[in-house]
């Protein structure tokens, strides 16, 4: 059995690369899919509360569940055998290379571009940092 990562964000482009494993799991491929969502640690807190601090903490997980879900129920309309879904926080790009390796995945699929509003003009530089990163393939999706 195939087991594929993908990574999701809540973009289109994630969205697409979810369709691209639905694809290839229709081509008789027997496939699982997991799920990830990477939440950035958030670099500086400043002079804000523990209660605030707790508070973007609660809000980034439930961002992530509303992500998760949307997605699982995006692949499953698809017909792709989805596994045990997983949440990450940090640096996003390191994250998915360390949880492709925890789950022992044989490849990972990714958008090229994401939420962020920052990036490279033809490659998110997330995207950039995973191929470079990773010890298995990576699908990146247009």
């Amino acid at each position: 059995m195939l087991k594929m990562l993908i990574a999701v964000d809540g973009s289109e482009h994630a969205n697409r690369a979810i369709e691209a494993v639905g694809k290839m799991a229709r081509s008789s491929l027997d496939l699982e899919a997991i799920l990830l969502c990477v939440s950035p640690e958030p670099m500086f807190y400043g002079d804000y509360t523990a209660a605030t601090i707790q508070k973007i903490e609660e809000d980034q997980k439930k961002q992530q569940s509303t992500i998760l879900t949307k997605a699982t129920e995006h692949a499953r309309a698809l017909e792709l055998r989805v596994g045990e879904p997983a949440r990450a926080y940090g640096v996003i790009a390191n994250e998915i290379v360390r949880v492709a390796k925890e789950r022992q995945v044989d490849q990972i699929a990714m958008g090229t571009r994401g939420m962020g509003a920052v990036g490279n003009m033809l490659l998110g530089s997330v995207a950039q940092r995973v191929i470079h990163q990773s010890p298995v393939p990576v699908l990146l999706v247009k």
